[in-house]
């Protein structure tokens, strides 16, 4: 038992040494493995996290000292991006949808709770 344990911690790694162009390109290897959020209104403008639609240069003129967007958002967000090949305006809203979602919110912004009262 023990020389067949000896042969399969020997002989295995070298095979798989050896057969490596094989198997390496079948491992999912992400695009990314670490990717800093930027952590200031500038950043956020620099890393594609504005629009037209949702413009952050106001917040750069005015000096804002605030530490720009939501870390978890932008996460969110750039992950959306990336997967879903979409540009920033696309990706919030299917961030703020999911969001809704969550919380029990229609797409429409109106609750989906059906003891919800709206006087208008």
């Amino acid at each position: 038992m023990g020389y067949l344990l000896y042969s399969l911690t020997f002989f295995v790694p070298i095979a798989l040494y050896l057969t490596r162009s094989r198997w390496i390109p079948l491992i999912p290897i992400p695009d990314y493995i670490y990717d800093r959020l930027p952590s200031s209104f500038t950043g956020d403008i620099e890393a594609g996290l504005s629009s037209s639609d949702f413009d952050l240069t106001a917040n750069v003129v005015d000096s804002d000292s605030r530490a720009g967007l939501d870390q978890r958002g932008k996460r969110e967000i750039r992950k959306i991006m990336k997967s879903r090949s979409v540009d920033f305006d696309e990706a919030r809203r299917l961030y703020t949808e999911q969001r809704f979602a969550k919380n029990n919110i229609g797409p429409d912004g109106r609750p989906r709770d059906p003891k919800f009262v709206s006087f208008s």
